[in-house]
């Protein structure tokens, strides 16, 4: 049986290019990234920040800290998820986002969630 963590988020993320928002002769890409947020875990907890990484093609990375989400800084009880989309905008037609979220038990633990890499990729350029 698997371990059941105290503190355990677990993050998952759909891509979509926005054609209508690029400018491929300028090197503009733009994506939207619909990000899932679940409590896993068995401790309510609020997510306070982010840090993302978001890398293009050529390896030039972009940082980007802040607090929340879209906004929002949302308190996921147990079993309870938490759904977002935003967007980014990077000069090649293919890169990778990856990072975490910095977040607050009711408890007062301080732990971060692992958002996994994933890839931003304009249709039919990767095979």
């Amino acid at each position: 049986m698997a371990e059941v963590r105290k503190y355990h988020i677990t993050v998952s993320a759909r891509t979509t290019y926005v054609p209508e928002q690029s400018d491929e002769a300028d090197n503009r890409y733009v994506f939207s990234y619909t990000i899932t947020i679940e409590n896993t875990g068995q401790v309510a907890a609020q997510l306070i920040s982010r840090h993302w990484l978001i890398s293009d093609a050529h390896d030039k990375v972009q940082e980007v800290r802040g607090l929340g989400v879209v906004g929002e800084q949302p308190l996921l009880k147990p079993g309870q998820s938490f759904e977002y989309t935003s967007g980014t905008a990077i000069a090649t037609p293919v890169g990778a986002m990856k990072g975490t979220y910095q977040m607050v038990a009711e408890d007062g633990t301080q732990f971060e969630a692992e958002i996994p890499e994933f890839i931003l990729a304009v249709p039919r350029v990767l095979h």
